[in-house]
């Protein structure tokens, strides 16, 4: 059996990915999670085969929850399953140690032949993306992006400077060359240019 643990914060979504999976007679769903601090601590508990999550949940993001369990060294490999098709998320998701990568619009069987893959230590990956993926590289740093993200939901530099234990001129240096790397007027513009490329 390939013991899985999905995350996903949407209640029907998570309901209906159990009950596909479940009707596969050599795939067993452990645990469910509702975001990524849950996703996290039923991994180290239950140790799956694979975790299935989407990307966007609260607390902790799928793209955060995978860089920990390939941190950890936890045996369990990660299968990210979301709405996002864009080419910047695919390529941070790979980056983090994910070995799959799924549109949620995909056909059930897909779901279930990709589990069976990643378990048997291949890679699931939606093609079209994936050469997407390549094309146009990321520039922001993880640190520039922390911020950005920040910004984008609307918090003020003091307020960054005090989550992120940083001065308040480090934060607007961070902006800064976040804004000009994306060739964008201002903190918000930059932020929407990079969540559109899949960069936030």
């Amino acid at each position: 059996m390939i013991r899985v643990v999905i995350a996903e914060d949407q209640a029907m979504v998570l309901g209906a990915l159990s009950a596909l999976l479940e009707i596969e007679s050599d795939i067993e769903v452990v645990a469910r999670a509702r975001n990524g601090d849950e996703a996290l601590a039923l991994v180290r508990t239950h140790r799956p085969d694979v975790l299935l999550t989407d990307i966007e949940m609260p607390s902790k993001t799928g793209l955060e929850v995978a860089a920990m369990v390939r941190q950890e060294g936890l045996p369990t490999r990660v299968v990210i399953l979301t709405t996002f098709a864009r080419a910047g998320y695919l390529r941070r998701a790979l980056e983090a140690g994910a070995s799959g990568y799924l549109l949620k619009d995909s056909p059930a069987e897909q779901l279930a032949n990709a589990i069976r893959r990643v378990h048997a230590g291949g890679r699931a990956v939606d093609p079209e993306l994936a050469a997407e993926a390549w094309s146009e590289p990321d520039p922001l740093t993880d640190r520039e992006r922390q911020v950005l993200r920040l910004a984008g939901e609307g918090q003020a530099t003091g307020d960054i400077a005090e989550s992120l234990h940083l001065s308040e001129g480090t934060v607007r240096n961070y902006l800064s060359e976040a804004i000009s790397k994306l060739g964008a007027q201002n903190r918000v513009e930059a932020a929407r240019i990079a969540r559109e490329k899949g960069w936030l």
